[in-house]
């Protein structure tokens, strides 16, 4: 008998019909002699909801007394989730509970709307397990050591999923999703994109922090530290297909980088619209200028992700990074009131009409020119660089948003992904 956790997505919980068949494949498993943990995130659309009232009774939300209550607004969408969940079981004769975060409880540090997972107390869960009881757990939430509510950011079930594996040393965790895998790249943009039937730890991890939407990537994080077996897969296959071609359907995200996993040098593309450009002009080049710089922006909580300094002139030098495109208008108005008067900046520029588009495979290790078949490729359709960031298994470049989908599709075909993988 193994412990499973199966996370299901908002989309396989979207009406009472989907409920139902996630708990009569839940009931499968547990038949078969499975132990299972279940993590569903909120009925699809009901979050987006739920922060649509808030934001019309207070258009800007961006404090920390607004951010209290944001979270126990957005929790209460996972709580009717699990409830039903478990009444559905009930009705297939399954003896099942549901919990809350707070009631496991799953406790995480107070930044609220972005908290993290600190710790997770499975005594009460694996009590119930061993009486025969499926258990149930809200997605996306937690609470802090001040007994108030939290959430984990969008997409934060997957990392409660994953956190519940970690924790209860669970032999695998299924992400079930609306789509069967993971992909070279989205389909919707390039028809010809292929499910991978492997993909690296690695890879997946530079992919979802590149903008991939099947992972979240604090959950891949957390896969990574922890060493939890990881699949997607799709909660659309009929229920009642055999235990065995189930558990081996979607990608696994493995561990180990074996040679003839896909023979690909470039596994994946990926991208990413929802950043925004900020450049900070004229600033003195001098030691300790990009902490100034980006100290203040650190300190509001906002992330940055590509980062450019440009070569010395006469004394000044520009600064260039990418922020989210929600924080955009924050940081914008941050660089402009404080760092620029106390950097002596003579300008603060901003463009939120870029992307983030990426290569992604661990075969860029032993391979050479990888990046200039990528930049030739690009040039080849009249695209402009912009930035560039690289790693040792990923490439990444902010060109204008409108050549987004030209750019991924050449990119996909430069590199072969469009072919079938060699056999292993």
């Amino acid at each position: 008998m193994a412990l499973i956790v199966h996370k299901y997505g908002g989309t396989s919980m979207g009406s009472t019909e989907r409920i139902r068949n996630v708990a009569k494949r839940v009931a499968k498993w547990v038949r078969a002699g499975h132990q299972l943990v279940v993590v569903p995130s909120a009925m699809s659309g009901e979050t987006n909801r739920l922060l649509g009232l808030a934001k019309e009774l207070a258009p800007s939300t961006q404090t920390a007394d607004y951010a209290r209550e944001l979270d126990m607004i957005a929790s209460t969408g996972e709580q009717v989730s699990v409830g039903l969940l478990s009444i559905a079981l009930m009705a297939e004769g399954m003896e099942s509970v549901s919990y809350t975060g707070w009631q496991v409880p799953i406790r995480t540090d107070s930044s609220f709307t972005k908290a993290r997972i600190q710790s997770i107390d499975d005594q009460r869960v694996r009590a119930d397990l061993e009486s025969g009881k499926v258990v149930i757990i809200t997605g996306f939430q937690g609470v802090d050591d001040e007994g108030n509510i939290t959430t984990l950011g969008r997409g934060g079930s997957d990392t409660s999923a994953v956190a519940v594996a970690a924790a209860m040393k669970a032999a695998e965790c299924l992400i079930y999703t609306d789509v069967d895998g993971v992909y070279t790249t989205d389909p919707r943009i390039v028809p010809e994109a292929r499910r991978l039937r492997t993909v690296s730890f690695e890879e997946m991890l530079e992919m979802a922090s590149l903008g991939s939407k099947v992972l979240q990537i604090r959950s891949v994080e957390f896969a990574g530290k922890y060493r939890v077996p990881l699949r997607v897969l799709s909660s659309f296959t009929p229920w009642d297909i055999p235990l065995d071609e189930e558990a081996k359907s979607g990608t696994l995200i493995t561990f180990e980088e074996d040679e003839n996993m896909e023979q690909a040098i470039v596994s994946g593309i990926a991208f990413n619209r929802d950043e925004a450009k900020i450049t900070v002009m004229g600033v003195p080049d001098k030691p300790g200028i990009a902490f100034q710089i980006l100290g203040p922006v650190a300190d509001a909580n906002i992330d940055v992700d590509v980062i450019i300094q440009n070569v010395s002139h006469d004394g000044k030098t520009d600064f260039s990074f990418t922020v989210h495109r929600n924080d955009y208008p924050r940081a914008l108005e941050l660089l402009k009131t404080q760092v620029a008067p106390a950097t002596g900046a003579t300008e603060v520029l901003g463009d939120p009409k870029i992307c983030k588009v990426s290569i992604v495979g661990i075969g860029m290790r032993s391979h050479v020119g990888i990046a200039s078949k990528m930049f030739r490729s690009l040039s080849e359709e009249g695209i402009n660089i912009q930035m560039i960031t690289t790693s040792e298994i990923k490439t990444s470049v902010v060109i204008d948003e409108k050549y987004m989908e030209l750019a991924v599709r050449a990119l996909h075909k430069a590199f072969d992904l469009d072919q079938p993988a060699a056999a292993a």
